[in-house]
């Protein structure tokens, strides 16, 4: 039986408390309905209700959202004029009230188990915010390769919620299952992160004396980026807003978020001065060696094996760049 503070808890017949389900969305109607589909097949039996934040799309995202609304009255869309995620997310949990946030994104699919298992997670450990593994799945030849280097501590660093690893305190998880209470106690997302606000966010959270809680037994399928371009962009980005975190947060950075800048700084040097001498030319050809035999350790076909020097190249790269080019009016104090 739920021991929360929510006082629509005791209306619940089932005794679970309500669940209030929130996305924000932009450009996903490629995999909303999908998304959607799997909170639906749930087999929480607690109520659930689901708020879609809908930035302004140009592909039939909110023409999509708007039927599912139509076809289910426990979903709700709203409108997220800015299109920014925190602002979305922020919005969709005004409009809900259930005592558990459970944030989905438009392009990831939970297991059908997933809402009760993290609720029952909360529960047992009186922990305030719980997740799982970000289990990045592809469908084409470079997206399965994107997928493997994010599931892969050579692409990605040790994070269990990328990799996996035991049940216990971490200072993040994907997306997340919260208690409302302690989002309302922080003033819930801090709109001025683009991105990393789930990583700020869960700073706080801890900083309040929340707990973060990983669960290996939590997945949630993932779609990564299907193209070179739309991957480099997305771990400039990453890099930006991680080095904006680390500004606001002082002292929250460690050796995970250094490496990638280290190494692209290395490479580039090592590169440069070999124009001088040939032989500083073995610490950038050290690093692509040990990126081919990494691809060949951790790809599972050919095919993954031929692009992950590329995938991992381009994470490492952009990522390292984003953080050392961040600059520090990205966020206002």
């Amino acid at each position: 039986m739920w021991t929360g503070n929510s006082p629509s808890a005791s209306a619940n017949l089932s005794g679970e408390p309500p669940v209030s389900v929130i996305l924000t969305v932009l450009n996903e109607a490629r995999h909303l309905e999908e998304s959607i589909s799997a909170i639906l097949a749930s087999d929480y039996s607690g109520a659930i209700d689901i708020a879609i934040a809908v930035g302004p799309s140009s592909d039939g995202t909110a023409q999509i959202a708007a039927d599912l609304a139509q076809r289910d009255r426990r979903i709700k869309v709203i409108a997220n004029p800015s299109g920014r995620t925190p602002d979305g997310l922020n919005a969709a949990i005004a409009a809900t009230s259930g005592a558990i946030i459970v944030r989905v994104d438009g392009h990831s699919v939970i297991a059908r188990d997933y809402i009760r298992i993290a609720v029952a997670t909360l529960e047992s450990t009186g922990a305030v915010n719980v997740g799982g593994i970000m289990a990045a799945e592809g469908t084409r030849p470079f997206q399965r390769a994107v997928a493997r280097a994010m599931r892969s501590a050579v692409g990605v660093g040790s994070a269990r919620f990328h990799t996996g690893g035991q049940a216990g305190s971490v200072d993040t998880v994907y997306l997340g299952v919260f208690r409302r209470s302690a989002i309302q106690t922080i003033g819930g997302y801090d709109t001025r992160f683009t991105r990393a606000q789930d990583w700020e966010m869960n700073y706080r959270l801890r900083k309040a004396g929340g707990k973060i809680w990983f669960n290996p037994a939590l997945a949630v399928s993932y779609r990564p980026r299907d193209n070179a371009r739309a991957l480099a962009r997305q771990y400039l980005e990453y890099g930006r807003w991680r080095r904006a975190v680390s500004r606001h947060h002082s002292g929250t950075v460690n050796f995970r978020y250094l490496a990638p800048p280290i190494n692209l700084v290395l490479n580039l040097l090592s590169i440069s001065l070999a124009l001088i001498n040939p032989i500083f030319v073995l610490p950038a050809a050290t690093y692509l060696a040990l990126i081919f035999i990494a691809a060949l350790v951790i790809g599972k076909s050919w095919s993954e094996r031929a692009l992950l020097p590329i995938v991992l190249i381009i994470m490492h790269f952009s990522w390292g760049f984003g953080f050392i080019t961040s600059p520090r009016t990205l966020i206002s104090d």
